[in-house]
C-alpha cells in the first residue's frame, strides 16, 4: 500500500552470469521487465563492442522481414497474429532463422526479377500486337484511299516523294514505335522542326492502358496510356534524325515487316507468344501468392523472434566480460519488491540454457540517486502520465498521482458540470473500455485517437464527475430538473398584498420577498441548486457569487493538503529542519490568511438567513480592512464577537511565520555544518595522535595518498554555501507567500470556466434549437430535424471538444502550478526497465 503513495524502493544489484548463460538469463528477465541495466562501456564505442556482429545480424534479419510485409500488403496478404508470445530463440537457433530468412529473401527476390522480366516481355509483346495491328490498319486504309478522303494527307505524302526523289532518288523508309501519350505532342513537334517537314508521321491512341514494369509508384504498377506512331522519311540522314529523336523521347521503336503478309505472319506469332506468356505469368505470380502466404503464418513470431533477439545482445554489450571470458557482469536498478521475481527468472535462464553455474546476484550499496518507479495499471497509468508530464518524481517522494484520481476529474467537471454534456462523454469512454481490447489491437499512427484511448479511464471519471456537479448545478443542456418541487412560492407576495392582478399585469419583472411568510420554505433545495433560479433575472449574479465562493474554498482546500502531504516527505527523509522550520510557518501563513478567508465564507452561509440577510457584511471588505487593520467604519458590521482581536492576532501570526521561514533555517544549517566540520576534525585529529608513532612505516606513495584523501574532504566540506542556501530560502518564502495569493486567485478559473461553460450553453439552445422548437408550421417539423444536427453539431464541436479540452488545460495547471508545487519537486529519473513488452509495444523510452 505504501507503494501506491511513494515510489517503488529501489537497490543496485550486480549480476554475476556465465558467458553461456548470459544470454538465456536475459532473455527471462526481459521478459519480466522489471530491470534496468546501466551501461558499463559507455566509453567503448558501440561499433567496437564483442556483440556488435550479433546485433547487425539482426539487424539484416529485420530488413529481410520489412521486405517480406511490404510484398505482402502489395498483394494484399493478410499477416496472421494468432497472439502468441514466443520466446526469443537460443543462440544455436538463430542461424536457423537467419538462413531460413535468407533463403526466403533470396527465393523471392529471384521471383519478382523473373515475373519483373516476364512483364517487360509481355509490355513489349503487347505493343508491339497493337503496333502491327495499327500499322497494318494505316497501310491498308492508305491503299483505299479516295480522293475526298484523306486528300490532305495523300498530297502531303506525294509531295513528300516527290520533293525527295530530286534529292535523293530511292523508296520511302518507315520507323514505327510507342510512345508515352503525355510526350506526343512534344515529340511531335520537335520531330517536324528538326526533320525540317520532310517527314510524315502518322499515329493512333491505344484504346487499352499497359501496365509499364518501369513505373513503379508505392511498390505498385501504374498504369500509363501509350500512342502508336509511324514516321515515314527517305534516305539514311533522316533515319538516324528520327531514331536519336526516339531515344531521347523514350519511345520504344520496334521493327515492322513491310509486306502486309509478313506484318499478318508476325502478329499471328506474337499473338502465339503473348498467350504463352500469359500462362507463365500467371503460375509465376500463383507461386509468388504461395511463397508469401506461407511467410505470412510465421511473419509476426518471427519478427517478435528477431526484436527479441536484438534487445538481447544491445543488453549484453552494456555489461562487461572479465578477463577470463567466462564471467559476464552487469549492474541493474531493480524494485526491492520483486527481488525473488527475479532471481526466479535467472534460475530458470539458467536452466534453459543447461548451465551448471547459478547466476550471482549481490546488492551493491552506491551514493547514486536510484531512479523512479511508480507502478501501474491501465487504469491509474493515464493519471500517472499526468503527473509525470509535469516531472518524473524525486525517489520516494510523495506520489501525487492517487489524489490526482480524484481531484482532477473532480476539479475538471467544476469548470465542466453539465448533466448532458458529461453524459455523452460518458458514452463515448464507455465505448471505447468495453471495446478496448479491438481498439488496442488496431492502434495505428492517429496520434489524437491514442490520446483519447490512452486516457479512456480519465475521461471515463471526468464524465461521472461532470454529471454530478450538473446535477449540483441542476443544469443539463441549460435547462433545470423540477424534481423535489421548488422551496419558493409565489402565493405568499399576494397573501401578504404585495402583489395583485394590476401589478402583475404591468411589471414585467417581479422580484419575490424571502423575508415575506410563505414565499421561501425554509428548508433548501433537497440536492443541488433550486430550478426557480434559472428563469430569474439575477441568475448570472447568484450563480456569480456562488461559484466564485465555492472556487476560494475548493483552491484553499487543495492548496492546504498541498502543504500537509509535505509534512509526510519531510517525516519520511527525517528532516526535522524542514519540519519546524519550513512546514508549520507555511501552515500558520496560509490558514493565517486564506483559511480565515474560507472561516468567514461559511461562517456567513450558517449565520446570516433571509431573516436578516439584508444587513449581511461584505466578506471582501473585511478582507481587505483585516490586512489595513481598519475596524472605525461603521458601516462595516462585525460577523461575530471579538472580531478586531482575532484578525489583528492572525495577521501578526502570518507575519512572524515570514522571517520564520525565511531566517531561521539557512542559519540552523550554518550550525548544524559548522558542528559536524568540528566533530570530523576531532576525530581526524584523535586518528592522528592514535597513529604517530607508525608514520615513519609509511611510504611516500602512501603518504601522499593519504594527504590527498585530507584535500577531498577538505573540498567536500567546502561543498557548503551559506549564500546559496540563503539566497534559495529567500526565493522559496517570496515564492510560497506570493504563491499563496496568486493561487488562491488562480482557483477562481474554475469560476470563470463554469460561468463561460453554462452561457455557452444557454446561447446555443436560445439561438439555434429554441428556433426550431418554437415554430408551429409544417416546415417548423420538418427544419427541427436540420436545427437539431446542427445544435449536435456544435455542442460537439464547441462545448464538449473546445471547452472540455480547455476545462483539462486549466485542471492540469491547477495541478501542475497551484497543487503539486507544494510538495513535489519532480526532479528525479524514470525508472526504464529492459522490457520486451514495451519494445514490442513500440513505445520504449530512451
Amino acid at each position: 500500500m505504501a507503494s501506491l503513495f511513494r515510489s517503488e524502493e529501489m537497490c543496485l544489484t550486480q549480476l554475476f552470469l556465465q558467458v553461456e548463460a548470459a544470454y538465456c538469463c536475459i532473455s527471462e528477465l526481459g521478459e519480466l521487465g522489471f530491470m534496468q541495466f546501466r551501461d558499463l562501456n559507455a566509453s567503448v564505442n558501440l561499433f567496437q563492442r564483442k556483440f556488435v556482429n550479433e546485433v547487425r545480424r539482426c539487424e539484416v534479419m529485420e530488413r529481410i522481414l520489412r521486405f517480406l510485409e511490404i510484398e505482402m500488403e502489395r498483394d494484399e496478404i493478410i499477416v496472421q497474429d494468432d497472439g502468441e508470445n514466443p520466446q526469443a530463440p537460443l543462440p544455436k537457433d538463430m542461424i536457423d532463422l537467419e538462413v531460413v530468412l535468407e533463403k526466403l529473401e533470396h527465393d523471392l527476390r529471384e521471383v519478382n526479377q523473373n515475373q519483373q522480366t516476364l512483364k517487360q516481355n509481355f509490355l513489349e509483346l503487347t505493343e508491339l500486337k497493337h503496333l502491327l495491328k495499327k500499322t497494318q490498319d494505316f497501310f491498308e486504309t492508305e491503299a483505299n484511299l479516295t480522293e475526298d478522303f484523306f486528300s490532305e494527307d495523300t498530297m502531303h505524302l506525294l509531295e513528300l516523294q516527290t520533293a525527295t526523289a530530286v534529292i535523293a532518288p530511292g523508296r520511302l523508309g518507315f520507323i514505327a514505335g510507342v510512345i508515352r501519350r503525355e510526350r506526343m505532342a512534344a515529340f511531335e513537334r520537335l520531330l517536324w522542326r528538326a526533320c525540317r517537314g520532310n517527314v510524315y508521321m502518322k499515329q493512333s491512341e491505344m484504346e487499352v492502358p499497359l501496365e509499364d514494369p518501369s513505373t513503379v509508384r508505392n511498390s505498385y504498377l501504374v498504369e500509363v496510356q501509350k500512342n502508336v506512331f509511324i514516321i515515314f522519311f527517305q534516305g539514311e540522314q533522316l533515319r538516324h534524325k528520327v531514331k536519336k529523336i526516339c531515344d531521347g523521347f523514350r519511345a520504344t521503336v520496334y521493327p515492322c515487316p513491310e509486306s502486309a503478309n509478313e506484318r499478318r505472319e508476325m502478329a499471328a506469332g506474337v499473338k502465339t507468344r503473348i498467350e504463352d506468356l500469359n500462362t507463365v505469368l500467371n503460375q509465376t505470380e500463383s507461386h509468388r501468392r504461395r511463397v508469401l502466404q506461407e511467410a505470412a503464418k510465421n511473419l509476426r513470431n518471427w519478427q517478435v523472434k528477431v526484436k527479441k533477439m536484438k534487445a538481447i545482445y544491445h543488453t549484453l554489450n552494456l555489461c562487461n566480460i572479465d578477463v577470463t571470458q567466462q564471467c559476464l557482469i552487469a549492474e541493474t536498478w531493480c524494485p526491492v519488491a520483486d527481488m525473488d521475481r527475479i532471481k526466479k527468472a535467472l534460475n530458470q535462464g539458467k536452466e534453459r540454457s543447461g548451465s551448471s553455474v547459478d547466476p550471482i546476484m549481490t546488492v551493491v550499496q552506491t551514493q547514486m540517486a536510484p531512479p523512479t518507479f511508480n507502478r501501474t495499471n491501465k487504469f491509474t497509468a493515464g493519471f500517472q502520465n499526468i503527473v509525470d508530464a509535469y516531472g518524473v518524481g524525486t525517489y520516494r517522494e510523495m506520489n501525487p498521482a492517487p489524489y490526482t484520481i480524484i481531484t482532477f476529474p473532480f476539479l475538471f467537471a467544476v469548470m465542466f458540470g453539465d448533466c448532458g454534456h458529461g453524459a455523452v462523454l460518458l458514452g463515448f469512454s464507455l465505448i471505447m473500455i468495453i471495446n478496448e481490447k479491438a481498439f488496442a489491437a488496431q492502434r495505428g499512427g492517429n496520434e489524437i485517437w491514442n490520446t483519447f484511448f490512452s486516457g479512456r479511464y480519465l475521461i471515463l471519471l471526468m464524465s461521472i464527475f461532470s454529471i454530478y456537479t450538473g446535477f449540483i448545478y441542476n443544469d443539463c443542456f441549460s435547462k433545470s430538473f423540477n424534481i423535489f418541487g421548488s422551496s419558493w412560492h409565489v402565493r405568499g407576495m399576494f397573501y401578504n398584498g404585495t402583489w395583485n392582478d394590476e401589478i402583475v399585469a404591468n411589471n414585467l419583472l417581479l422580484q419575490l420577498d424571502p423575508a415575506v411568510p410563505g414565499v421561501f420554505s425554509g428548508n433548501p433545495y433537497p440536492f443541488g441548486i433550486d430550478p426557480i433560479w434559472n428563469i430569474a433575472s439575477n441568475k448570472l449574479t447568484f450563480l456569480n457569487s456562488y461559484k466564485m465562493k465555492m472556487s476560494v474554498i475548493l483552491g484553499v482546500t487543495q492548496m492546504v493538503f498541498g502543504v500537509v502531504i509535505s509534512l509526510f516527505n519531510h517525516i519520511y527523509f527525517k528532516s526535522k529542519v524542514n519540519i519546524f522550520l519550513q512546514f508549520i510557518p507555511e501552515m500558520i501563513f496560509i490558514l493565517s490568511l486564506f483559511g480565515y478567508l474560507v472561516f468567514m465564507v461559511i461562517f456567513k452561509w450558517c449565520f446570516y438567513h433571509v431573516g436578516i440577510s439584508q444587513s449581511a457584511p461584505s466578506i471582501l471588505i473585511h478582507f481587505i480592512n483585516m490586512f489595513l487593520f481598519s475596524y472605525n467604519d461603521s458601516s462595516n458590521v462585525s460577523l461575530y464577537h471579538y472580531q478586531k482581536e482575532v484578525q489583528s492576532f492572525l495577521v501578526i501570526l502570518a507575519l512572524i511565520s515570514v522571517p520564520w521561514m525565511l531566517l531561521l533555517k539557512p542559519f540552523i544549517l550554518r550550525s548544524n555544518h559548522k558542528r559536524s566540520q568540528q566533530m570530523l576534525a576531532t576525530a581526524q585529529e584523535n586518528v592522528y595522535v592514535s597513529d604517530v608513532a607508525d608514520a615513519d612505516i609509511l611510504q611516500p606513495q602512501q603518504r601522499s595518498s593519504t594527504d590527498h584523501g585530507d584535500d577531498r574532504e577538505d573540498q567536500h566540506g567546502e561543498e557548503f554555501n551559506f549564500g546559496d542556501i540563503f539566497v534559495h530560502q529567500t526565493i522559496h518564502t517570496i515564492e510560497y507567500c506570493l504563491g499563496c495569493i496568486s493561487n488562491t486567485a488562480s482557483y477562481l478559473r474554475l469560476w470563470a470556466l463554469s460561468l463561460a461553460h453554462a452561457e455557452l450553453s444557454e446561447v446555443l439552445w436560445t439561438m439555434v434549437l429554441h428556433i426550431g422548437l418554437s415554430s408551429a408550421s409544417w416546415g417548423g417539423l420538418i427544419g427541427v430535424f436540420i436545427i437539431f444536427a446542427i445544435f449536435a453539431v456544435l455542442t460537439v464541436a464547441i462545448l464538449l471538444v473546445m471547452e472540455g479540452l480547455s476545462a483539462f488545460l486549466h485542471a492540469l495547471r491547477l495541478h501542475w502550478v497551484e497543487f503539486q508545487n507544494k510538495f513535489y519537486s519532480g526532479s528525479g529519473h524514470k525508472f526504464n526497465p529492459f522490457s520486451f513488452k514495451s519494445i514490442l509495444d513500440g513505445n520504449p523510452d530512451e
